[in-house]
């Protein structure tokens, strides 16, 4: 059993008390909201007569259903009209801090809330959303819950979980030029499987995770779920607190150094015990692309569709399934398979270096003929900076369309949709079919500068080689 770890000193501070079957009490220290999940677990709420318990620990934003092309009130779609409304009339109603269009801090709710400073290390947090896990970035442990448990939160401030075995993932080594922490993680979850890191928290660590940007680190811990693991996380550090530093909600002057010191006291022990470890070389780790329909289904850019028989037993049957849906042949380079739409954003990739990595390979050069190509900032302020440095500019001459912030094609609950049978490249998070709006749609997920790479060429290719050519 795993002692001494930041998840477990964190779990131990935010436990409420032992409930039967060795299940925890956990309090909430932050609790997340947005359109989706909320409406149901406020309908509740008000049939047995309760209020929201700490609304000054719940903070809302709208990411899902809004469009990205006109966000002109009321939306031309009723029902995502009706979800905002509802949002904003339930935050109103219980005193809750709404982040709404146009007031300069609305997106995607996991790249707001670093950004605000909302999210700090040894916070427990939770949200109604699978990829809340991003925030474990900051050293918090940080839950996707679903909307009874919403509910439950809104009325208690607090969780009934079951504590996780935790295992220590050891990166040694840099990424290379063209690699990104999107392929790291794809690697990562390829080699473990999507079901290696069930009943797990994953804790990232090793001097391959310390070289990152905190924004590399929310990509890694954002697809951790997609790995099968409940939560991932990292331990704060310098870079850590150096981002959080004169953020809005983040401990100010006099609190700064107090807040730091303790922050530091919660990075697991030396001498800490894990349950499980394992160890990657980033240095080794190419630019990866799935080609099936799990996150685990990915190959390095100089791979070919695996044959099903070659892989191992369990994995077979899910193989073929995916080679069937995909309609790409085992034994294809992944390298040169025809894409038809190109996303950039999502909560994955959606944040200013993300676009900044994309806009370095589109700069230019311009999307292939037939290729819907699209960029879609995760939040009003990664637009605004955006803006500022040129690159919206630079993605509209290079034949991208400039969108406005929201969670887009990440998951189609919106107008971003794939048509019949499109294969989209996508730096999204889940490549589920259908996922990205149609029944037949195909997704390929990748870095966001494979993914300007792949509408340049109109066809999957080794950014690595674009970025070469720029600096020949």
């Amino acid at each position: 059993m795993s002692s001494g770890t930041l998840y477990d000193k964190v779990w131990d501070l935010h436990r409420v008390g032992n409930l039967p079957g060795g299940t925890t009490q956990l309090f909430v220290g932050l609790h997340l909201i947005h359109e989706v999940t909320s409406p149901q677990a406020f309908s509740a709420l008000e049939d047995k007569g309760m209020g929201v318990r700490c609304p000054d620990r719940t903070v809302a934003t709208v990411d899902h259903i809004v469009p990205t092309t006109n966000q002109i009130r009321p939306f031309s779609d009723p029902l995502a009209e009706e979800m905002l409304s509802t949002l904003e009339r339930n935050c109103a109603f219980h005193g809750i801090n709404l982040f709404g269009i146009g007031s300069g801090h609305q997106g995607i709710v996991h790249v707001i809330a670093p950004e605000l400073g909302l999210t700090q290390p040894g916070m427990t947090i939770a949200c109604g959303d699978s990829h809340t896990s991003t925030h474990g970035a900051f050293g918090a442990i940080a839950f996707g819950i679903g909307t009874s448990q919403v509910r439950d939160v809104l009325a208690s401030q607090s969780l009934a979980m079951n504590k996780l075995k935790v295992r220590r993932i050891w990166v040694d080594g840099q990424l290379s030029q063209g690699v990104y922490a999107k392929d790291l993680i794809l690697h990562v979850i390829r080699t473990l499987g999507v079901k290696g890191g069930v009943g797990y928290a994953y804790e990232f660590a090793g001097p391959g995770i310390d070289a990152l940007s905190m924004e590399e680190r929310m990509t890694i811990c954002n697809m951790a779920i997609e790995g099968g693991a409940r939560c991932g996380y990292i331990n704060p550090d310098s870079t850590t607190f150096e981002y959080l530093k004169a953020r809005k909600y983040s401990p100010q002057v006099e609190e700064w150094d107090r807040a730091v010191t303790w922050w530091r006291s919660l990075s697991s022990n030396e001498n800490a015990i894990f349950d499980d470890e394992v160890y990657f070389d980033s240095s080794a780790i190419a630019p990866t692309v799935t080609w099936g329909i799990t996150p685990g289904q990915g190959v390095a850019i100089n791979e070919s569709i695996p044959y099903p028989e070659s892989l191992e037993k369990g994995e077979r049957l899910i193989a073929q399934e995916a080679s069937n849906y995909m309609n790409l042949k085992p034994g294809t380079p992944i390298s040169g398979i025809p894409v038809d739409v190109c996303f950039i954003g999502s909560c994955t990739n959606g944040r200013l270096s993300d676009l900044q990595a994309a806009a370095a390979v589109a700069k230019g050069r311009h999307v292939a003929k037939g290729i819907k190509a699209f960029v879609v900032p995760g939040s009003e302020k990664v637009a605004k900076a955006a803006v500022q440095q040129g690159l919206d500019d630079l993605f509209t001459k290079a034949g991208f369309e400039w969108r406005q912030p929201g969670c887009s094609m990440c998951l189609a609950m919106n107008p971003d949709k794939l048509e019949g049978n499109q294969i989209s490249a996508s730096s999204s998070n889940r490549n589920f079919k259908g996922r990205q709006g149609s029944a037949n749609g195909r997704t390929l997920l990748m870095s966001p500068a494979m993914v300007a790479a792949a509408a340049i060429a109109g066809e999957v290719t080794d950014v690595r080689h674009m970025l070469t050519q720029k600096n020949s």
